[in-house]
């Protein structure tokens, strides 16, 4: 397994891959199963795997978690090593924008509300570094987990317009979760234990919103009593309850008839987590 730091060697080993297809799974660290699932599903697809470690400062925000967002590249590497992985491409943030960087990638529609609206610049910080990933990869497949769903939809989007021709396919692998429902994250290390054992009730209030909006039960009402559930069960604050279109990400207010999402974002003990499940598949 090759460690690149730098473009023009990350350019010379790409070149050396010419038989086989290749798949690249963009992080930012701080790996977890959810990672290693996604890697995987990569080496089953693809002859050659790219993991691309690189905590993107232009889709953090000015108070949030930059600073602290956990770096461990050595225990990353240890992680990836067994599962086959070709390349581990950990640029510097001067590598990835170096002097004079001037160029935004920015993506309207699906990038608004939601985490868009509580994290303004966020989404443009995403497609930007993304671009970057796809042109210096120039992976067939690209793998993304499920539980950003707006940020799927957003690279979606963003591939589509610009018409890239790597990757070829933008594939999204559902989201992999704890024995007791919460979707893993890295955010999830800053949660003391008492309010791990907390969270646990955002899956399970989100399993119940959308038993109540399939069963026919108004959507505001089935929303009203998952945020209830979510604030008395221990979370301090929650950004949104909402269900959207799973493609276009129109606000949806009764039954859906086609795909759509239930997607919230709340706090508990200072960490903010997101989760989205479906909530009718048409």
């Amino acid at each position: 397994m090759q460690i690149i730091h730098r473009l023009a060697e990350l350019r010379k080993a790409r070149a050396a891959f010419s038989r086989g297809k290749l798949a690249l799974v963009p992080t930012m660290g701080a790996l977890h199963e959810g990672h290693l699932t996604l890697v995987r599903e990569a080496k089953v697809r693809a002859r050659h795997v790219v993991v691309s470690i690189f905590v993107n400062p232009r889709q953090f925000g000015a108070n949030e978690d930059l600073g602290a967002y956990p770096r461990q590249l050595e225990r990353d590497c240890a992680l990836l090593e067994p599962l086959g992985v070709d390349i581990v491409w950990a640029p510097t943030a001067s590598e990835m924008y170096p002097g004079g960087y001037a160029t935004n990638v920015s993506v309207a529609g699906v990038s608004e509300g939601l985490c868009g609206a509580a994290r303004p610049g966020h989404f443009d910080g995403v497609a930007t570094v993304v671009c970057k990933l796809f042109n210096q990869v120039r992976p067939d497949i690209a793998l993304f987990g499920e539980k950003d769903w707006q940020q799927l939809a957003v690279i979606r989007r963003m591939a589509r317009d610009l018409d890239l021709t790597h990757p070829q396919e933008i594939s999204g692998s559902p989201t992999v979760r704890e024995a007791d429902g919460l979707a893993l994250s890295s955010r999830n290390a800053y949660l003391s234990a008492e309010d791990r054992a907390r969270a646990a009730v955002l899956p399970a209030a989100m399993k119940k919103a959308v038993a109540e909006i399939g069963a026919g039960k108004p959507v505001p009402e089935a929303l009203k009593r998952l945020v209830a559930a979510l604030l008395s069960g221990g979370f301090s604050e929650v950004e949104y309850a909402e269900l959207r279109d799973a493609e276009s990400f129109e606000l949806l207010t009764e039954r859906p008839t086609d795909f759509a999402r239930l997607l919230v974002a709340a706090r508990i003990g200072g960490t903010r987590l997101i989760d989205n499940m479906e909530a009718w598949s048409g």
